[in-house]
């Protein structure tokens, strides 16, 4: 089967669209036929370096996708050809020890995803006899592709898929963090540090736990408008405005979460979100970094005497295969915002063009519309 992509090699700063080879589904994959696919800031990574030596070149990118099953390989039975999916960019075996205990985000099939190759360790797409990997095990950057099946979550078929697109990564991703890792509470003070594609989804996740107050640390104004329409009480371009701002709300106790969900974490966001959460307090890291960099490095007398908790929260600490129905029959009770966040679609031709109005702070989502 032939399918066009936008591919990435070592060093590359632009994705090129080619045309590759894809493997029918083996054992426990399916065959999908891509509708649309979000632009996430972590596949921008590939290009800057972010990921340190972890990736493997060439590779498909794309990790947020939706689209229709058309192929189901041997012992595959929770979908068949026809359904509607959504894709998770953590696949859940749902017999590993962390899918066994309820954390299927932490399932042992992720190994692979920043290599892309499948779990049996071979790769299912390919170009003049070269192996290409898919992000996330996916490349949803592709018009078609074979994937592990336990990375497809079925959803209702009426939705339509350039919008339930979302719940594949940035949507859980944010609404967890604040939901699940940061367990915001009625009555709570939770600050956001970046309101893009995730950190605005933990505006909303803030603000459906009843948090009294969501304030949104962003230097994007057209981002910090959005937050406001969508669950912030306040949003401010500096994080001193906003330190002074909680400080004042709260009487001087602190917030008693942060979230951090900037597109590249450094050790400067990470003390902010510190010192402005009080005794008890919660810090939620998000964003992503490359490993080789010593990005929290804190006092640890005040985590002792003040209890404070710093954790990190990988997919929002959802649970794919149940967490993204939930949320999209959320927004389909009109009680979650997905249409809101998409603030422009492209084609696959346009990824490029995508990828810089975000590195330019004009999107809170793009979506590529696959024709």
């Amino acid at each position: 089967m032939k399918t066009r992509a936008a591919v990435l090699e070592e060093g590359s700063k632009e994705f090129e669209i080619v045309e590759l080879d894809v493997d029918e589904p083996r054992v426990g994959e399916v065959q999908i036929k891509f509708t649309a696919s979000g632009l996430c800031h972590s596949d921008l990574h590939l290009t800057d370096g972010v990921y340190g030596n972890s990736p493997r070149y060439p590779i498909v990118g794309g990790h947020e996708g939706a689209g229709i099953i058309e192929a189901v390989g041997p012992g595959v039975t929770h979908v068949e050809p026809g359904d509607h999916v959504v894709c998770s960019f953590m696949p859940s075996c749902g017999v590993c020890r962390y899918c066994a205990s309820g954390h299927s985000n932490l399932c042992n099939l992720g190994a692979n995803i920043l290599k892309g190759n499948m779990p049996d360790g071979t790769f299912r797409y390919h170009r003049d006899g070269r192996d290409l990997g898919g992000m996330c095990m996916l490349g949803t950057f592709s018009e078609r592709a074979t994937i592990p099946a336990r990375s497809a979550v079925k959803v209702d078929p009426w939705l339509p898929l350039e919008v339930a697109v979302l719940a594949g990564c940035g949507v859980p991703t944010g609404w967890g963090s604040a939901v699940n890792a940061g367990g915001v509470k009625v009555g709570d003070t939770a600050v956001i540090y970046g309101s893009g594609g995730v950190g605005i989804n933990s505006v909303q996740g803030a603000a459906y736990a009843g948090a009294k107050y969501v304030v949104v640390v962003d230097p994007v104004e057209f981002k910090r408008e959005t937050a406001l329409k969508l669950g912030a009480t306040h949003a401010f371009a500096d994080a001193d405005e906003a330190a002074a701002k909680v400080n004042e709300l709260t009487w001087g106790e602190g917030a008693d979460q942060a979230i951090l969900t900037v597109g590249v974490m450094d050790e400067i966001v990470v003390r902010q979100a510190f010192d402005i959460v009080g005794k008890g307090g919660t810090i939620v890291v998000v964003g992503q970094a490359n490993p080789e960099n010593l990005t929290i490095q804190l006092p640890s007398a005040m985590f002792t005497r003040n209890e404070k908790v710093i954790r990190g929260a990988q997919f929002g600490s959802c649970n794919p295969q149940y967490d993204i129905v939930k949320l999209l029959r959320l927004w389909n009770a009109d009680r979650l915002k997905l249409d809101e966040l998409i603030t422009k679609n492209y084609t696959l031709d346009q990824v490029n063009e995508g990828y810089q109005d975000l590195k330019d702070g004009k999107l809170i989502r793009g979506v590529i519309v696959h024709q």
